[in-house]
């Protein structure tokens, strides 16, 4: 009975842990798009200047990545606690006021969330290998919900403080804060670690058709989410809305994203077939792109459809991560892999978008163009969504 009391307690710690962590992983990119105006009319950044603010994490994710999974060799939680740290301390950097210290900064956060990505769904792969599908869907809802605050926050906490935006981005120091203290209590961390990943079983991963599926079905997502991350609410503005309606409205698109989270666990757990959520998260990011062209009056309705197909999409592609895995070694490597390759491509997203807009002079044409990336999306969904693993594929 000492055991099972003492289990519970430790896993009930453990889940306290990865739900702070993932609150930690989106809020700190999150907060930047209500206010990419405010600061580049402070900073005198352009078009491109200011999509960087989005780009710099991504790029970093894309070359921090591979290595992640190394990292997680001298202890899941050790790297864990580290990302915290490293997150922390960018925060501060770019919350110094100057342009160096906001792109620095914004690396550096990069580089952290970088290794929590990675990292995160090992942990969950290995500590719950029968509840995968719930505890993705929690962190991605909390995630989300983070996500969301950090967006209502922004505008209004910049405009109530003299400080200004400096104190808006560094108000999310307060979640890497309370990851690490909570990764510090697990009573296991100093001596847990992830099984070494071996050059041939990385070899196997990156050579699986499958793993290709679900990296670019989440390549494809993270293009299409931190394109409107990143400019959501300058089109907003640009169709006649108040910065204060747009961050609302980009805070909205960030809860919107945790509805899905929450209706799929079931589905997920029951039905070894996904193909059918991937087609209808595909729509859903569709219709809502769409729609902002055609009437940018009904922008409440198609955020929230925006942000439930990209929701409903990134919690399947992370569940993924471990449900087309044979184990947390090959879910580790996956999980690189896939963030790696999946964040180069978004990456591009903003700079590319933004640059497409300023091409053709409005925004009809670049939304529609991630509208078509959608439908490609939801083609890679259902390939990926077949009830098979990397080890079957490999050894079958």
């Amino acid at each position: 009975m000492r055991k099972l009391i003492k289990r519970v307690i430790s896993s009930t710690v453990l889940i306290r842990s990865i739900l702070f962590i993932a609150a930690t992983l989106r809020a700190p990119i999150t907060v930047v798009g209500p206010m990419t105006d405010i600061i580049s009319g402070t900073l005198h950044l352009g078009t491109a200047e200011a999509g960087l603010l989005t780009t710099l994490p991504l790029l970093a994710f894309a070359v921090v990545s591979p290595f992640a999974g190394w990292l997680g060799r001298y202890g899941l939680e050790k790297a864990l606690f580290g990302a915290m740290i490293l997150i922390l301390a960018g925060i501060a950097v770019r919350s110094a006021g100057s342009a160096s210290s906001l792109y620095l900064g914004t690396c550096i956060i990069g580089c952290g969330i970088a290794v929590g990505n990675v990292l995160l769904p090992s942990l969950t792969k290995r500590e719950f290998p029968d509840e995968i599908a719930s505890l993705t869907a929690m962190y991605a809802v909390t995630m989300s919900v983070a996500a969301a605050c950090a967006s209502f926050i922004a505008v209004p906490l910049e405009r109530a403080s003299a400080v200004g935006w400096p104190l808006a981005l560094g108000a999310t120091a307060a979640l890497p804060m309370c990851a690490a203290t909570w990764v510090w209590k697990f009573d296991s961390w100093t001596g847990a670690t992830v099984e070494r990943v071996y050059a041939d079983q990385k070899h196997r991963v990156w050579s699986s058709v499958l793993a290709w599926q679900v990296t670019l079905f989440l390549g494809l997502n993270s293009f299409v989410y931190y394109v409107t991350l990143s400019w959501l609410p300058s089109i907003l503005t640009a169709g006649g809305y108040s910065a204060e309606q747009a961050g609302s409205l980009h805070g909205l698109m960030q809860i919107a994203g945790a509805i899905p989270a929450l209706a799929l666990i079931p589905f997920i757990n029951r039905t070894h077939h996904h193909c059918k959520i991937a087609v209808a998260a595909s729509v859903l990011s569709a219709a809502g792109l769409v729609g902002l062209t055609l009437q940018p009056g009904l922008a409440a309705l198609w955020t929230l459809l925006l942000g439930s197909g990209t929701g409903t999409a990134m919690v399947l592609g992370l569940a993924f991560l471990g449900l087309r895995a044979s184990c947390s070694r090959v879910a580790a490597v996956l999980s690189g892999m896939a963030q790696s390759v999946g964040y180069t491509v978004a990456a591009a997203g903003p700079p590319l978008i933004g640059a497409l807009r300023v091409l053709v002079g409005s925004w009809t044409i670049p939304l529609l163009a991630c509208a078509a990336l959608c439908v490609l999306m939801g083609l890679l969904g259902v390939l990926a969504g077949r009830p098979i693993t990397i080890a079957t594929v490999i050894e079958g």
